[in-house]
């Protein structure tokens, strides 16, 4: 059986994303096994996927260069492979790519876009493009190694009894969060005839939804209560998610659950809409010439005023659930 060795350790919704294209691949290709290496509490993410392994590191073992040079050991001959993957491309994988490549491997990495990407969030760049899905992106690594693979594009139908409406209201950067006074307000009017089940991490986020399930009958806040395995039972048993461009997008994906999701400084047209979601899904101000300015929604409004967040109308997402 050929075997690939494949690696993203970070950021957690990305490496959500190579789930699909990895189910995908393994079933057009039944004789192939991929381990997958990547941190060690995102394994949950990949149970159940035939003929592919996972393997949980803790970077604390393997710390600058010597490190992933005793980690590169450690994988050549754990899972002596035929084909290496890197699907990151940043300076830890590309240390361990040298070390794969002195012992003969061609490395098949990921082509990021980062021009197309640069010019797609120039702000004075009014001829916006859509660029490359990142699941096609993970693909084209294995179609370089002259693997057959048709994505689909389509998440996995499931068959829960479907009941109650998620809300995750958090992201990593202020870029992507909707205000919260307008979430909270969401929430208020949709739990009028639903039940509404709120999630997040962190300490800060726990407290602050515990308040709205105070103030909001027929809600609960599950942030700071699950695993991750619990996590993604519980939304593969939702009618719909609504997220903002974070990773609970591509959970819902992941388990076949319908994403209503909010975007603000950054945009779809980078690649970044959770696996089979619909476009129709997707709320945002379209008529701001300036977005995206970012691909990640970490940098400053360069206007000042995040017009892109708070010129979204709840009414929207109300309208679409």
């Amino acid at each position: 059986m050929t075997r690939i060795l494949a690696y993203r350790f970070s950021a957690f919704g990305d490496v959500a994303m190579t789930v699909p294209v990895f189910t995908e691949f393994l079933q057009q290709n039944p004789d192939v096994e991929v381990v997958m290496v990547s941190r060690k509490n995102f394994q949950d993410l990949f149970e159940g996927i035939p003929n592919l392994i996972f393997k949980g590191i803790d970077f604390d073992e393997y710390k600058g260069i010597f490190g992933l040079r005793k980690l590169g050991k450690f994988l050549l001959k754990e899972v002596q492979p035929d084909y290496i993957a890197d699907l990151h491309d940043v300076i830890r994988t590309k240390t361990l790519d040298l070390f794969f490549i002195k012992n003969g491997f061609k490395v098949y990495k990921i082509n990021k876009g980062k021009e197309e990407k640069e010019q797609l969030t120039d702000v004075w760049n009014l001829d916006k493009k859509k660029l490359t899905p990142t699941s096609e992106r993970y693909a084209d690594v294995f179609r370089a190694m002259n693997f057959r693979l048709e994505l689909s594009h389509q998440y996995p139908t499931n068959s829960s009894i479907k009941n109650g409406i998620g809300i995750a209201p958090f992201a990593q950067h202020k870029g992507k969060m909707l205000p919260l006074e307008k979430t909270l307000e969401v929430a208020k009017i949709l739990a009028e005839h639903h039940k509404i089940y709120f999630f997040g991490g962190g300490k800060n986020e726990v407290e602050i939804l515990n308040s709205w399930q105070q103030q909001i009958p027929n809600s609960k806040n599950l942030a700071g209560t699950l695993t991750l395995k619990e996590e993604l039972q519980k939304i593969s048993e939702l009618e719909v998610m609504i997220s903002m461009d974070s990773a609970n997008m591509h959970l819902a994906s992941l388990v076949g659950t319908r994403c209503i999701s909010v975007w603000g400084s950054t945009h779809p047209y980078a690649g970044f809409l959770g696996y089979g979601q619909s476009e129709n899904d997707i709320i945002q101000v379209k008529d701001l010439t300036c977005r995206p300015c970012s691909v990640f929604g970490d940098k400053e409004c360069y206007r000042g005023d995040w017009a892109c967040l708070e010129e979204i109308q709840i009414q929207k997402i109300i309208a679409l659930i």
